[in-house]
C-alpha cells in the first residue's frame, strides 16, 4: 500500500498547492492590472484568458484534485482515521468551495462576459468591467480561501502520518 500511498500524497498536495496557486495569481496580479487597464482592453483580455483555460495543463490541477484528496484519505481511513480525516475534509473543502463555486459562479459570469460586445464608448466598457470585476473577484478570494484551507489540511493530513503505519 505505501507504494500507492505515498505517490498519491504527493500528488495531491502537487495539485491542490497548483490550484490554490493559480486562483491566488488572479487576486495579486491579473484581476488588479486588469483593473487598472483602459477597460475596453480589460473585457478583451479577461475574454481571451477565459477562452484560454480550457486546456490539457488546467484540467489536472481543477478537476483532479478532490478525487487525488479523496484517495489517500480513503487509502488512509482503515489505519489512520486523523489523517485520513484531514485529507477527508480537504477533498470536500475544494470540492465545494474551489470547483463547485468556480463551476456555479465564476464559470456563468465569465460566460456571460463572453457573449458581450466590447462597446467603443469607454463609459459603458467601464460600466461593464465594474460590474464583472467587483462580484467575480470577491468570488475568487472564497475559492482561494478554500482552496488554501485544502492544501493546509492536506498539510497536516501529512504531518499527522504515522509513517511506519504506511
Amino acid at each position: 500500500m505505501r507504494s500507492l500511498t505515498i505517490p498519491l500524497i504527493f500528488l495531491s498536495l502537487l495539485l491542490s498547492a497548483a490550484i490554490f496557486g493559480f486562483f491566488y495569481a488572479w487576486i495579486c496580479s491579473t484581476m488588479w492590472g486588469l483593473d487598472r487597464a483602459d477597460p475596453r482592453t480589460a473585457i478583451a483580455a479577461m475574454q481571451a484568458m477565459n477562452a484560454s483555460v480550457r486546456n490539457a495543463v488546467f484540467f489536472p490541477a481543477f478537476f483532479l484534485t478532490p478525487l487525488a484528496l479523496g484517495a489517500v484519505a480513503l487509502l488512509l481511513w482503515g489505519t489512520q482515521r486523523g489523517p485520513g480525516q484531514c485529507f477527508a475534509a480537504a477533498a470536500v473543502v475544494y470540492l465545494l468551495g474551489g470547483l463547485i463555486l468556480t463551476m456555479a459562479v465564476n464559470v456563468p459570469m465569465n460566460e456571460a462576459l463572453a457573449s458581450v460586445a466590447i462597446p467603443e464608448e469607454p463609459a459603458a466598457a467601464a460600466r461593464i468591467w465594474q460590474d464583472y470585476s467587483r462580484p467575480w473577484q470577491i468570488w475568487n478570494q472564497i475559492r482561494t480561501a478554500a482552496s488554501g484551507i485544502a492544501v493546509l489540511l492536506a498539510a497536516y493530513g501529512t504531518y499527522l502520518l504515522d509513517r511506519h503505519a504506511i
